[in-house]
């Protein structure tokens, strides 16, 4: 009997052993989520989901329905090299880094760890498609693979425009072509990402495939059939296409970006037709990339891989669409500073939405809460990830930037001022959004807001970060 119990004994240690070791094999080789990261360039947040009826993007409000809505997510800087060497890296811009569209993370911050490098070392496949920073080559070595679709950057199909930019650089501001959606880099740029994902579907690893669109950064350029979704005559002026006499003149920029363009005036301010043709053409850019977003989402839920993937998509900063009179980005009006962000997390989200006020150097520290990988030190932003939860962060402000002017935005306030080298302000306004959301009213001069003002430039210097005036050489 003493034998039959011990072999009894024994057989029961093995099994027990053998399935203990088959459970942490399994523990083991559990994949952490998959991300997919898609950035859209100059994508200001005029989209249905975010109440504007004005543009036609299906795609977008499918996945805005399956996720958590930022209403109000704000960049950091406003100018697509410095805004996106910020969000990847989860630093603040200062007065000497991160400052303009040829900034490289590599030279302004080379001792930060950025999102894809720290995502390669804990064990992700890590791609850049398109336009993810502002330089292919920079942070280079966070990346398994690098692609960028190849021609000209401005990718024209008209004849007239190339030969125009083979003599000057730049055509037409807008181009409608009547091609197929995979011509423009977009189209390569979606079939790039499908081609990613069928081969990722069997990897081991898991995956952070980031996707750079380019649209509707200038030149709008788009097939025919996207202009063709909105009637000219209905195109309309902002309702802000003023210029006050109480904002200051350093407010307003000569929108150099859009000068370079074939048929735009050098100075002065444009034609309505022409105002009126190129929000014709944003929208119509929008409309093209919502429906290359759309192909890459349809794909990932084709390929089940939607349910252990975080979605992630952002605008690097907003756009002036004829906002106070300009264009382009460069500005710190909301209608540069405010963006599109929308957050997909299987099992988690459902279309809620949230008014926090969230600035893109939180975007790092969420996403690594949410795969369970520790923030490095040189992050400066606050993971949003209980909002998830129902529960308020750890802040409701932020922080933000072009050249000399630095924002705070709080609340509804919206306080800028203009800066020098040892921080000391030279001009400033003030907006009240809860009664002037289109920013006409500057009320940073007026007696009765004297104690505020004063309160908010304390404010705005205690939070703009412990580096902002310092002068860092690598």
């Amino acid at each position: 009997m003493k034998l039959k119990s011990l072999i009894l004994a024994f057989f029961v240690a093995l099994l027990f052993v053998n399935c203990t070791k088959k459970n942490a094999k399994s523990t083991n080789t559990t994949k952490k989520p998959n991300i997919l990261f898609i950035a859209v360039d100059d994508l200001r947040p005029e989209l249905n989901f975010y109440g504007s009826q004005n543009i036609s993007s299906p795609n977008l409000d499918k996945f805005a329905s399956e996720s958590l809505v930022f209403n109000r997510a704000y960049c950091n800087i406003p100018v697509c090299g410095a805004s996106r060497a910020s969000l990847l890296t989860g630093t603040r811009p200062t007065r000497y880094r991160f400052i303009d569209a040829r900034t490289r993370k590599d030279v302004d911050y080379p001792g930060a760890i950025s999102l894809p490098a720290l995502l390669k070392k804990n064990g992700y496949r890590t791609i850049s498609n398109g336009k993810i920073y502002h330089h292919n080559n920079d942070d280079e070595q966070a990346w398994d693979q690098i692609w960028f679709p190849k021609g000209n950057i401005r990718d024209y199909q008209l004849q007239k425009n190339i030969a125009l930019t083979e003599e000057t650089g730049y055509g037409h501001p807008t181009e409608s072509a009547d091609v197929s959606d995979d011509v423009y880099f977009d189209g390569k740029i979606a079939n790039k990402g499908i081609e990613n994902l069928r081969k990722l579907k069997g990897s081991k690893n898991p995956f952070f495939l980031a996707l750079g669109f380019m649209k509707p950064h200038l030149p709008f350029n788009a097939p025919k059939k996207y202009w063709d979704l909105y009637d000219p005559k209905e195109i309309k002026l902002p309702k802000n296409y003023h210029q006050p006499a109480s904002t200051p003149s350093l407010a307003f920029h000569n929108f150099g970006e859009l000068r370079k363009y074939s048929q735009v005036p050098k100075k002065g301010l444009l034609a309505d037709d022409l105002a009126k043709e190129l929000i014709h053409g944003y929208y119509a850019s929008v409309s093209y990339v919502d429906a290359q977003i759309g192909r890459v989402l349809d794909e990932l839920k084709k390929l089940n891989l939607d349910e252990n993937t975080i979605v992630v998509l952002w605008g690097d900063h907003g756009w002036n669409l004829g906002d106070h009179k300009l264009w382009a980005k460069h500005s710190t009006f909301e209608s540069a500073l405010r963006t599109p962000l929308v957050l997909k997390v299987p099992g988690k989200t459902k279309g809620e939405k949230t008014e926090v006020i969230t600035e893109y150097i939180d975007v790092y520290p969420t996403l690594c809460e949410l795969i369970g990988i520790d923030v490095p030190e040189t992050v400066e932003g606050i993971s949003m990830a209980v909002i998830l939860e129902g529960n308020p962060p750890e802040k409701n402000w932020g922080i933000a930037k072009f050249k000399d002017a630095v924002t705070i935005i709080k609340g509804d306030l919206f306080y800028t001022e203009w800066t020098d080298d040892n921080g000391l302000g030279y001009e400033r306004m003030l907006f009240d959004h809860s009664n002037d959301p289109l920013e006409l009213d500057n009320l940073a001069e007026k007696k009765e807001y004297e104690n505020l003002v004063d309160s908010l430039a304390i404010e705005l210097r205690n939070k703009w970060g412990k580096d902002f005036l310092v002068k860092t050489t690598y």
